[in-house]
């Protein structure tokens, strides 16, 4: 059996399939690895396009949308790799991606997680929104990227291409182990999508391995296939996530206070889309925090270590870095 499962998740993405896919099966060495389209239940015919026109890609159907989430948790399980990538549908992989990414896992038998450097499929010369070449929180649980703050994408002159520990990689095309993962629960079905890889990763650090952005390897990425920025619904995820994430992976000494910070930032946000009439993104920031208040009874064990407050990036404020400072750049945040 090979040691390494590229999963790729579907659901409805025949046209993503077809745009995407040929540059996975070039660019992946098949004496490494198999590719694997879980097929999150399509009604569009992914399932059928993919058996007559890639023959040599293994299809694993599902009866339902499980989301995000639970769709790679049932993948992982059925195909039981030493490692699996779960690499988005809308993801084009330069050759030796896998190669860079396997020797990097087989070389750090501490590291549980690594990412490729992700640049955007629209213009490759610029880094890309979902982890850009490594993930980071700041104290207050906001993430943002080398490479990437908020809206801002650096352009890649390969200021980022050493690799790095880092808090988070990118759900885009993420590299575990899987036995890890497993153990882990993998990623939270509660979740759905949004924030699920960053909570993944935090456990995966309380489980005493590290996290790595390997700039070495590159894929890009477009980006917004399933929500676009802005949508009302993605609003609602991230908020609610990332609410969900701090509550089960913070220690019982900080988590009220960091909560209430975050709580309280949440509603100056929330202020600011009433204020701009975009009543729709106010109303998911609302329900966010509705669900979240319910939704946390069911997390009743929580870590001793407080990772966050150890994390070097954790000690800054993006807020007042990016809004006050006008630092875009990851190159110009304040060394604290």
């Amino acid at each position: 059996m090979k040691p390494v499962a590229v999963i790729i998740l579907n659901w409805n993405g025949t046209a993503l399939l077809r745009r995407f896919l040929p540059s996975v099966l070039a660019g992946t060495d098949g004496s490494l690895a198999d590719v694997i389209v879980a097929d999150n239940g399509s009604t569009d015919g992914s399932a059928e396009m993919l058996r007559r026109e890639f023959p040599s890609v293994e299809v694993l159907e599902f009866d339902r949308n499980y989301g995000f989430a639970e769709g790679y948790n049932r993948a992982l399980a059925a195909t039981g790799r030493r490692y699996t990538v779960l690499l988005n549908s809308d993801v084009a992989v330069r050759p030796g991606w896998l190669n860079t990414l396997y020797d990097y896992m087989e070389a750090h038998p501490g590291i549980g997680a690594v990412q490729p450097k992700l640049l955007s499929a629209s213009d490759p010369s610029l880094f890309e929104y979902a982890g850009a070449c490594g993930g980071l929180l700041d104290r207050n649980g906001y993430p943002y990227c080398r490479g990437r703050i908020f809206g801002v994408c650096e352009a890649d002159s390969g200021q980022y291409d050493t690799p790095l520990d880092v808090f988070w990689a990118s759900g885009a095309a993420l590299m575990v182990r899987t036995d890890l993962y497993l153990s882990l629960g993998g990623l939270d079905p509660d979740f759905f999508a949004h924030m699920e890889e960053i909570d993944l990763c935090w456990r995966v650090q309380l489980a005493g391995y590290g996290v790595a952005a390997v700039p070495a390897s590159v894929v890009e990425h477009l980006g917004g296939g399933s929500l676009p920025a802005g949508n009302p619904r993605k609003t609602y995820l991230n908020f609610r996530n990332n609410l969900l994430m701090l509550h089960k992976n913070l220690p019982d000494a900080t988590r009220g206070a960091t909560l209430l910070r975050r709580r309280l930032l949440d509603t100056l946000a929330w202020v600011r889309f009433v204020a701009s009439c975009d009543f729709a993104n106010a109303a998911a920031v609302w329900r966010a925090h509705r669900d979240f208040r319910r939704m946390r009874k069911a997390y009743t064990s929580h870590p001793d270590r407080d990772l966050l407050r150890e994390r070097a990036d954790s000690r800054l404020n993006i807020l007042t870095e990016y809004y006050l400072r006008r630092h875009k750049k990851f190159s110009e945040l304040t060394k604290q």
